[in-house]
């Protein structure tokens, strides 16, 4: 790689320097007992120019002495597809005259680069992201590109067929993509879950960080201390203007500069962790009034919360439960968030009950309890588990006002809109909680066209159950606050 120029940008002309996460990379994806190559990093940090250079060396042999080899770079797209192949086309201008002699270039039908030399018909091809184009084909090396960002069906059906096709010469596979939105994109599966003879290197900072964190953007961008891609005055001051619009600009910057997973679609935070640190007081005003509870019921892997809510006073409670098994720390590696969950056990904010589920009737019976001696205004609950929940609160002979509400655009903006203007009016008021800190980082907003509001995650593997209660009962202790007070009858004798 470094006997090789840089064919474009500032430095057109200097012999290529490996920074060096790009000498891991190659180090590990070359290894005699690797078949199969991830690399996931920000936008602009060089992937596509180092996969590139890689191909080139499969093409010419330097790495598989194979006869007739075949190398495929597949993209979403033929022209996403070009730019690999036009830093390969420009590599090639630095290599001895006696192999560029051997190099044929086509750029119609396809983009390829045929190889005359080492015995002749090798030959680099582009193909789009559509399974039937790589059908009986028998690559020795595959360039996925940009995999995170493939077509779901097409993008699947490109995969099998290049990695079924890798298996009968040997061959091995690069793929390379900034971070997927969701845990369940194929690309982040590989990710988490590595196939045997799979080199994983992945610079995705930790989660809940601010856009403008300079450490963090450095782990997700480690080429800019070395002159690759963007400098980072840039990328600071492109996540202070990401910042200030908000919205789907923000979640751009973190999902391709900052290599997170989180969807790019249009969103707000429900409240910044500004906003929500001046909700904290060190000092909680009293349980005075009734209390409105908030419930946001879980499953085996989503948190259990309830939050409590005194209208009259402004104070906010609230608790999380999860199942014990498995482990708090065990989760907590699963969802990217160290050991949070142990560190909000400690501080009495989480607890577990029950095997792999939560017992609901039994969880109830402690919400109740939490709030013994206290009046009741309401509960108010989610009423897509309507069902389950009216089960157990007879199973637990508990009698209060329920108040069923929606989570779509319909129910869920009148929350969001309530919990805001209450956060911003200095009618909540809570202990520091790390639970909470937590749940609204990981809270955003959803607009419609009609630019109504649902609560969403911004990471698909965040806990905004916590958070969702909170909005639950704020809202509902608002419209209760709201409601003219019952006035003395006059009677006429």
């Amino acid at each position: 790689m470094e006997d090789l120029s840089i064919p474009q940008g500032g430095n057109a002309g200097r012999p290529v320097v490996l920074a060096p996460f790009q000498h891991a990379f190659v180090r590990g994806a070359l290894a005699s007992d690797v078949t199969m190559a991830i690399l996931s990093i920000g936008r602009g940090n060089g992937k596509t120019a180092l996969s590139a250079g890689i191909a080139l060396g499969g093409l010419l042999g330097v790495w598989d002495s194979q006869p007739r080899r075949e190398i495929l770079v597949a993209a979403r797209t033929r022209d996403q597809g070009r730019v690999a192949y036009e830093f390969a086309v420009g590599y090639s201008n630095s290599l001895p005259l006696d192999i560029r002699r051997r190099l044929i270039f086509r750029r119609a039908p396809r983009l390829e680069i045929e190889y005359e030399g080492d015995g002749g018909g090798h030959i680099l091809r582009v193909i789009a992201a559509d399974g039937k184009s790589a059908l009986g084909s028998a690559p020795t090396m595959c360039l996925l590109d940009e995999r995170a960002h493939w077509e779901p069906e097409k993008g699947d059906a490109l995969e099998a067929a290049l990695l079924s096709g890798l298996g009968k010469r040997g061959g091995r596979a690069l793929i390379i993509s900034t971070s997927a939105a969701t845990d369940s994109n194929p690309f982040s599966k590989l990710i988490d879950d590595p196939l045997p003879g799979c080199y994983v290197q992945e610079h995705r900072p930790a989660p809940g960080l601010p856009a403008d964190d300079l450490p963090s953007l450095l782990v997700a961008n480690p080429g800019a201390q070395h002159g690759i891609g963007s400098s980072l005055d840039w990328l600071q001051a492109s996540a202070v203007r990401a910042i200030a619009r908000g919205g789907s600009s923000l979640s751009s910057f973190r999902l391709y500069n900052r290599n997170e997973r989180i969807s790019d679609e249009s969103r707000d935070s429900l409240i910044t962790p500004d906003e929500w640190m001046a909700c904290e007081v060190a000092e909680l005003p009293p349980r005075e009034g009734q209390v409105v509870i908030g419930i946001d019921l879980g499953g085996s892997a989503s948190m259990t919360a309830a939050a409590f809510y005194w209208p009259d006073t402004g104070r906010l409670e609230c608790l999380g439960t999860f199942p014990s098994r498995p482990s708090l720390l065990d989760r907590g590696q699963v969802d990217a968030v160290g050991d949070r969950y142990v560190q909000m056990h400690d501080r009495g904010e989480l607890s577990v009950l029950g095997d792999k589920t939560v017992p609901v009737a039994a969880w109830l019976i402690g919400v109740m309890s939490h709030v013994q001696g206290q009046g009741i205004a309401a509960i108010t609950m989610d009423r897509y588990k309507q069902s389950e929940l009216a089960e157990a609160l007879d199973a637990a002979g508990i009698r209060a006002p329920l108040v069923w509400r929606g989570q779509g655009f319909r129910d869920g903006g009148e929350d969001c809109e309530r919990f805001r203007r209450a956060t911003f009016d200095g009618k909540v008021k809570a202990r520091p909680s790390l639970l909470l800190r937590s749940a609204f980082a990981d809270a955003v907003c959803l607009r419609d066209p009609a630019n109504n509001l649902k609560l969403a995650k911004a990471r698909s593997n965040g806990r905004i159950d916590a958070a969702a209660a909170t909005v639950l009962a704020v809202a509902e202790g608002a419209r209760i606050s709201g409601r003219p007070k019952a006035k003395a009858k006059v009677t006429w004798l």
